[in-house]
C-alpha cells in the first residue's frame, strides 16, 4: 500500500529543522528508507513506512506532539485530489470530493461528512484497521487535514473540536496548545467536528471547469487502478483492535466474523507466515510501547490489553523487550538520541 511523497518530504524536513540532518538519515533508516525513496523521479513510498518514520522521529526528539506539529505544515500536494480540492467551490465541496477520491491517495482510511444539528462532522473510518495501531501517524494525518483546509481556503480556519481514539494521558494539552482548538482522546469516533459555517467557506482558486475535467479524470483512476486485496493478518488485527480495550477476541470469533473456518484462518495465516497468537503478541507488544509513550499508568496498559492484572502483563512484556516496563518509561521520559 503505497502513497504519494508530500508527505514524508514534509516530515523529513521538519525533523531536520528541530534535529538536523544526520537524524534524519538515521530515522530513514529505521523506517527502512533511504533518500532516494522520498526524492524525485520517485512519486510514492509504503504507507507502512510512513507510520514508522513517524513514530521513530517522535522517539527521536522525545515528543509525541512531533508528528501532530509536523502535520500542522502541510501545504500542498500534487495527487489529483489535491488538484480537484484547489479547483472547488467551498470547504464542502472539498470534503466531498477528497472523500469520493481520497483511496485513490490513502486507502487505508476513509472518511465522509455528516451533517447534523448545529455541526458537522467529518467521520474518518479505518479500512485498513491495522493501521489504526499507528497513533501518531493517525494524529499527523488528521492535524495535517487541517491544515490543508486552512491553505485551501487561505483562511486560519480552527474546527470546533478534533476527536482521537485512542489515549496519551497527561499528554493532551500538548495536541491543544498546538492546534490551538479542543482535542479530545479516548473518544468513539476518529471524528473532526466542524461549524456549518465553515463548510461555506469559499476556496479563492475555484475553476468549475478545471474541476470537472479533474473529476473525470479521477473517476478513471478509480475504473483503472487495482488495488491490493487486504492480508490476512491485517483483517485479524482489525478486529482484535476492535475487541479493545479489556478483551482480545478469541481465534474462534475471530474466524466467524471473518466468514472462515478457523482451520482455514490458520491455513491463511500460516501462509503469510504467521499464527494468530503470534498476530495477538505482536499488537499487544506494538500497543504496549506505545501506550507507555502515550502516558498510560501500568493498569491501564494491563486491562487495555486484556491482561488478568499488571504482573501478568509486566512479565509479557519483559518476555518481548527483555526489560520491564518501568525501566522502558524511564527511558522513554529521558531519551537518549538514537545509535
Amino acid at each position: 500500500m503505497d502513497v504519494d511523497i508530500a508527505r514524508i518530504q514534509l516530515l523529513s524536513h521538519t525533523l531536520e529543522e528541530r534535529a538536523g540532518a544526520p537524524m534524519v538519515e538515521r530515522v530513514l533508516e529505521r523506517s527502512g528508507l533511504d533518500k532516494t525513496d522520498i526524492t524525485p523521479p520517485a512519486t510514492r513510498y509504503s504507507a507502512h513506512k510512513e507510520a514508522l518514520f513517524v513514530r521513530h522521529a517522535c522517539d527521536a526528539v522525545g515528543d509525541i506532539t512531533f508528528g501532530a506539529h509536523a502535520g500542522l505544515g502541510f501545504r500542498s500536494s500534487s495527487s489529483v485530489t489535491a488538484y480537484i480540492s484547489k479547483y472547488s467551490r467551498d470547504l464542502k465541496q472539498v470534503i466531498d470530493n477528497t472523500a469520493r477520491f481520497h483511496h485513490i491517495i490513502d486507502p487505508a482510511l476513509a472518511f465522509h461528512l455528516r451533517v447534523s444539528g448545529n455541526s458537522a462532522s467529518l467521520e474518518i473510518d479505518w479500512k485498513d484497521p491495522s493501521f489504526s495501531r499507528y497513533h501518531r501517524r493517525t494524529e499527523f494525518l488528521l492535524f495535517g487535514a487541517i491544515a490543508r483546509m486552512r491553505a485551501l481556503t487561505q483562511t486560519q480556519l480552527y474546527p470546533i473540536e478534533m476527536r482521537f481514539q485512542h489515549e496519551v494521558g497527561r499528554q493532551a494539552a500538548g495536541f491543544e496548545k498546538i492546534g490551538g482548538f479542543p482535542v479530545t482522546f479516548g473518544a468513539e469516533r476518529l471524528e473532526i467536528i466542524l461549524s456549518l459555517e465553515s463548510l461555506d467557506i469559499p476556496v479563492p482558486t475555484y475553476d468549475p471547469s478545471l474541476r470537472a475535467h479533474l473529476l473525470e479524470y479521477g473517476d478513471r483512476l478509480l475504473a483503472e487502478r487495482r488495488f491490493p486485496k487486504q492480508q490476512t493478518q491485517a483483517q485479524v488485527q482489525g478486529l482484535i483492535t476492535r475487541s479493545m480495550p479489556g478483551e482480545i477476541i478469541r481465534a474462534e470469533e475471530a474466524a466467524h466474523q471473518l466468514g472462515l473456518s478457523p482451520r482455514t484462518l490458520a491455513r491463511r495465516l500460516a501462509d503469510e507466515g504467521t499464527s494468530y497468537r503470534e498476530v495477538v503478541e505482536d499488537l499487544r507488544c506494538d500497543l504496549a510501547q506505545t501506550f507507555i509513550k502515550n502516558g498510560m499508568n501500568l493498569s491501564e496498559i494491563s486491562y487495555s490489553l486484556g491482561y488478568s492484572d499488571q504482573a501478568a502483563f509486566s512479565t509479557a512484556f519483559k518476555r518481548w523487550t527483555g526489560q520491564a516496563p518501568s525501566v522502558f518509561r524511564k527511558r522513554v521520559e529521558h531519551p537518549q538520541n538514537l545509535a
